[in-house]
């Protein structure tokens, strides 16, 4: 299985940075993975197909929009497949980019709306995150998405095996929408859990500012609330491992991060940036992984 969008942040590239640092006991017994910031879900699928002792999944985004998409393929995959097939046909029937951008338009402020029904929003959403420029989800303070056309001259929009793939290993799958810490009340009594926490990452510049998932923003202040989540999960006897931009990156001085998360295990890895609004910008950064493993 792979992300069925494409995600400001996703982590496919880092797979293998996140196995790693996995605790053992996930190769060896049941335990529940809970996504609290899913975004694209590649963790997540990735647990799906390949650990066979995941038992409970639960994923979670403060993003309606997005996790509409998930209950939708979890629950009426075909209906959606329909859907956006319908919506190939009509693209690729405009030959052009400029034949096209009335259509991307006249879709986005029906998707803006927010008045059709669950299957036609998640493939409008599917639909708007393929053809949009570099593949962003981005919306303004009224939570609209504005995002521009991208210059893609055949999208494809849909995978249908995927999805179907999907929908047949998300059935057993807890999907909530909302804050992060909603998904502490959903903690089975029985198994033992692996939390993977990829928040809205900190600007390392003040250009490079990308937090805009949802109409919400995630200040300094929420860095700190999730350092406490941490703490809590910590404390519960759970495992966590967070992911997040070094900010020494740009300013070797900055502790925020070291201060915030200090008596947990900080490590620094190579990050390849994948969306930005030049390739100048598609480079080698360093990230953080923060765990409360040895």
């Amino acid at each position: 299985m792979k992300p069925f969008i494409k995600w400001a942040g996703g982590k496919n590239s880092l797979l293998d940075e996140i196995q790693k640092r996995l605790p053992d006991f996930v190769y060896s017994q049941d335990f529940c993975l809970v996504e609290p910031f899913v975004g694209g879900g590649a963790v997540s699928l990735w647990a799906l197909s390949d650990l066979p002792h995941l038992k409970q999944l639960i994923i979670n985004d403060y993003n309606a929009d997005l996790i509409n998409v998930y209950q939708v393929i979890k629950n009426h995959p075909d209906d959606l497949i329909w859907y956006i097939e319908s919506l190939q046909n009509d693209y690729n029937q405009l030959t052009d980019l400029e034949s096209k951008k009335p259509y991307f338009y006249h879709k986005r402020d029906i998707f803006n709306t927010r008045s059709g029904n669950n299957i036609e929003q998640a493939g409008l959403f599917i639909f708007l995150n393929k053809s949009a420029f570099n593949g962003l989800y981005r919306v303004n303070k009224n939570n609209q998405f504005n995002v521009p056309i991208g210059s893609y001259k055949n999208p494809k929009f849909i995978d249908k095996d995927n999805i179907l793939t999907i929908s047949q290993k998300l059935q057993n799958t807890q999907i909530l929408t909302g804050d992060f810490e909603l998904v502490l009340s959903y903690l089975p009594n029985d198994l033992p859990c692996v939390f993977y926490i990829d928040p809205p990452y900190r600007p390392i510049s003040d250009t490079a500012s990308f937090t805009a998932y949802s109409d919400s923003g995630f200040d300094d202040n929420e860095q700190k609330r999730l350092a406490n989540f941490c703490k809590k999960i910590d404390e519960l006897g759970h495992y966590f491992l967070l992911s997040n931009s070094d900010p020494k990156n740009t300013n070797s001085s900055d502790e925020f991060f070291d201060d915030l998360y200090q008596g947990f295990k900080i490590e620094r890895i190579q990050a390849n940036r994948t969306i930005s609004a030049n390739s100048n910008g598609r480079k080698k950064v360093n990230e953080i992984m923060v765990s409360n493993g040895v």
